[in-house]
């Protein structure tokens, strides 16, 4: 009797109904007495059922069960008393008793459990209107369901009769539950029209877009089925405005309990674009692709200008998610449509709080921090958890390097004792946002600048001691320039070919402060390339030419005899380059067994450099001018030669090669 009284809900005035189902007899009926006139007192109606099986199945004498459980029930007996054979037998009493307890409520008298909007539950579910707001009514009409208009144009409830078309008696459609959801959306040519879900219809659920008259009129211009049994389709719509220009863009449609994968309670929510009369189905959207139970739709919310781009998003709740903790899933909009690839997940256990059920309910309509950014309120079990919107910035970075082009003759610097190529990298950051009015603000940017730091060898460093890498941050003002100076210097290479990198990478030092852009890019590589004098065409054509002679003549036909005590002979050798610059050219030397390289002596020594290195074998490589043999430049130089013996020779040969 406590559990009707004031303190825990009760009603004066309404009817109290009490019903005991038991398979047994009680342990404490000593007490029975007392409580039964405790309940007549408090006007409480007590059905009593009596299941029979265990005394059946034990063959007992159920009389004084029987008795008690009569005694529990109210006057007649015939008519608050039941008992059945067995548990599964209580399937065969349910419409009966349902009948009479629906008579309590005080249905018609011709007809007791044929409900009009006793049961309507009004409120359910609502959405506001331009000129009032618009209720569902899940249990009139037998559970049925229906929708109540209350507006300027006054109270407007449809009949029964009113979407009988749709609800025909002959299908026995009871709780069909129509206005579980409710909403509207206005077609490009204006016209509005009212849209109700009814989850239950036929099992598979649908959804009812039509227009109301003041006189309770239904006219239904379209209706959207469920494709799976159970699947709850209709419970939740969602009307989205993409552009904010009044004209519905996407009716989105939720089944939550749609099985997916392992006939798991994955959920789906459906899309159906906008025409000028109908709609058309679009797709759905797709969750994270695991096997879970998601219950994914069981809320749905618009959020305007979600993007920072003026399109609105949406956002889903996922309740039964990461074992019944939750999750929200964000989707942003595109020009007609919603992108169906979730943008963002955000799991209840990321947050830090012991939350349940998280994304039963979702709302995104609100500015709760006063930053011009929407906000998203996210019901849970018991709690409630507003996600603030981070602003979108755009970073676009631009860098020059002066001079343009590195010299490959000409060192303009000194660096670690010798003469080495100085540049400086100039590096321009300018931060923006999406939004029209960002306010005055500061980003924290990170960034990074290499210089080929994941190629194997040097050829550049920085000036700043840190060898190929520079790790910074910078305040950075939105919608204002910065600029920084980075010095670096080529050091001596004879890599000419492959033009200089350098990288500049960069992202935001906030955790919870704005997000860079995904469509903008957060890194640069500049390429400085080697300056090498070759005309306008840049490719350097050279024309190298060599000559060379020795001071004993002969032929391979005609050995030579030499005179006693000379061990040696000397090649005079001229190289010239006729043409553009040549890099890295090398005079290649190759002497037979019988000979050794003894020494080499040029004629002008500041002319052009050469430097020779022995490779083994009785071969020779002689660098020409490093880096550059320039056009028309020459160089001569005597090369002497040392014979093994001095015996009759043959086939002493000396092969000379420009490269």
């Amino acid at each position: 009797a406590e559990s009707f009284s004031a303190e825990r809900g009760g009603r004066p005035g309404a009817a109290r109904l009490l019903l005991v189902v038991t398979d047994g007899e009680s342990h404490d009926g000593e007490e029975l007495p007392a409580a039964l006139a405790e309940c007549e007192r408090r006007n409480i109606t007590r059905y009593a059922i009596a299941v029979l099986g265990h005394y059946l199945r034990r063959q007992q004498d159920p009389e004084d069960f029987i008795r008690e459980i009569k005694f529990i029930a109210s006057d007649p007996d015939e008519k608050y008393f039941f008992n059945v054979t067995d548990e599964a037998a209580l399937n065969d009493i349910v419409d009966a008793l349902g009948d009479r307890i629906f008579s309590l409520e005080g249905t018609r008298e011709d007809n007791e459990s044929a409900f009009e909007l006793e049961m309507s539950q009004i409120g359910f579910s609502i959405h506001l209107l331009e000129d009032g707001i618009l209720f569902g009514m899940v249990g009139a009409y037998d559970w049925e369901g229906g929708v109540l208009e209350e507006s300027r144009r006054g109270r407007i409830i449809p009949p029964r009769e009113a979407f009988q078309g749709e609800f025909p008696l002959e299908l026995k459609n009871h709780a069909a539950y129509l206005g579980y959801s409710v909403s509207s959306l206005r077609l490009p040519g204006g016209q509005r029209l009212l849209v109700a879900g009814a989850p239950r219809f036929q099992h598979k659920g649908k959804v009812l877009l039509f227009q109301l008259d003041p006189a309770g009129t239904v006219t239904v211009t379209q209706t959207l089925m469920g494709e799976q049994i159970g699947s709850y389709f209709g419970s939740e719509v969602l009307a989205l405005d993409l552009e904010g220009d009044g004209a519905t863009d996407l009716l989105l449609v939720a089944a939550p309990t749609y099985l997916g994968g392992q006939s798991r309670e994955a959920g789906k929510v459906y899309l159906y674009r906008v025409g000028q009369d109908r709609l058309s189905p679009a797709g759905s959207l797709h969750p994270e692709a695991r096997p879970q139970d998601s219950r994914f739709g069981s809320a749905l919310g618009a959020v305007p200008d979600l993007g920072q781009d003026g399109l609105a998003g949406a956002v889903v709740g996922a309740p039964l998610e990461d074992g019944h903790r939750g999750a929200l899933y964000v989707f942003h909009g595109a020009p007609g449509t919603l992108v169906p690839r979730h943008k963002q997940r955000i799991e209840a256990a990321a947050l830090g709080w012991n939350l349940r059920y998280f994304g039963i309910s979702v709302d995104g309509r609100m500015d709760m921090d006063g930053d011009g950014l929407v906000d998203v309120a996210v019901g849970a079990q018991g709690a409630a958890v507003v996600l603030r919107s981070r602003r979108i910035v755009r970073v676009s970075v631009g860098v020059s390097v002066e001079p343009g082009a590195i010299s490959v003759t000409r060192r303009n610097c000194q660096r670690g004792g010798s003469g080495a190529v100085c540049l400086r990298a100039r590096i321009c950051f300018r931060a923006g946002t999406r939004s029209r009015s960002p306010g005055d603000m500061d980003i924290d940017l990170r960034y990074n600048v290499s210089l080929e730091e994941r190629i194997p060898g040097s050829r550049a460093a920085f000036d700043s001691g840190s060898r190929r890498l520079l790790q910074r941050r910078i305040e950075l003002p939105l919608g204002r320039q910065s600029c920084i100076r980075v010095p670096f210097h080529v050091l001596d290479t004879s890599d000419y070919l492959r033009p200089l990198g350098l990288t500049l990478s960069w992202a935001l030092d906030e955790a919870t402060g704005p997000v860079l852009d995904e469509a903008s890019p957060t890194s640069l590589r500049k390429l400085i390339p080697f300056f090498k004098d070759c005309g306008e065409d840049d490719e350097c054509v050279s024309d190298l030419v060599l000559r060379a002679s020795a001071d004993i003549a002969g032929s391979r036909q005609s050995p030579h005899v030499l005179r006693k005590g000379r061990r040696r002979m000397l090649v005079r050798v001229e190289l010239e380059n006729r043409e553009e610059n040549a890099y890295n050219a090398s005079l290649w030397l190759r002497l037979s067994g019988n000979l050794h390289f003894s020494s080499l002596v040029l004629q002008d020594p500041g002319a052009v450099k050469l430097e020779c290195s022995a490779l083994g074998g009785h071969r020779w490589r002689c660098s020409v001018g490093y880096p550059v043999f320039r056009s028309h430049a020459k160089v001569s130089f005597t090369l002497e030669l040392e014979f093994s013996c001095s015996v009759l020779l043959d086939r002493a040969e000396v092969t000379l090669e420009a490269t």
